[in-house]
């Protein structure tokens, strides 16, 4: 959780390196979105705002102001481009990809006890209950639905 402050640290000694190749991937949903879930599915309690909340920050734009790379990903069709770009940059890069908050970063398969606990934490009025509801089930209908190669 050093994020930002430890990009400073790469944008003072990445010159030094061998290899300047590292990407930083940022999940921007202006949440503490993986501590946000983790109380949702291990203790059964809603999003508490005040301490989940981030204010919406430019990640990419950071990076270059810190003479780093920054991409931002607003379109998940763009998301291979930009790691392409990625990883043929000369210096680090931070891919700033922004992303939905009502997605669970949880395996597709959790346990009984998590299920139940997540179920709690929406029954207890959690605010994103129905974005979080609404992304299940459309992750449950593309289970079903045939594959489609681009």
């Amino acid at each position: 959780m050093n994020g930002n402050g430890e990009l400073v640290t790469i944008a003072k000694y990445w010159k030094k390196w061998s290899d300047p190749r590292l990407v930083i991937l940022v999940l921007h949903n202006q949440d503490l979105n993986q501590v946000t879930w983790e109380m949702r599915a291990m203790e059964g309690d809603p999003k508490f705002e005040a301490a989940q909340d981030i204010p919406d920050f430019p990640f990419a734009r950071y990076a270059e102001m810190l003479g780093l790379k920054g991409i931002r990903v607003d379109n998940p069709d763009d998301v291979g481009e930009a790691w392409d770009e990625a990883l043929a940059a000369d210096r680090p890069v931070v891919l700033e990809a922004i992303t939905d908050p009502d997605v669970p970063p949880l395996p597709p398969h959790i346990g009984l006890d998590q299920a139940k606990a997540l179920t709690f934490a929406l029954a207890r009025r959690d605010v994103d209950s129905i974005g979080i509801v609404k992304q299940s089930i459309k992750g449950k209908i593309q289970e079903f639905l045939p594959h489609r190669d681009k």
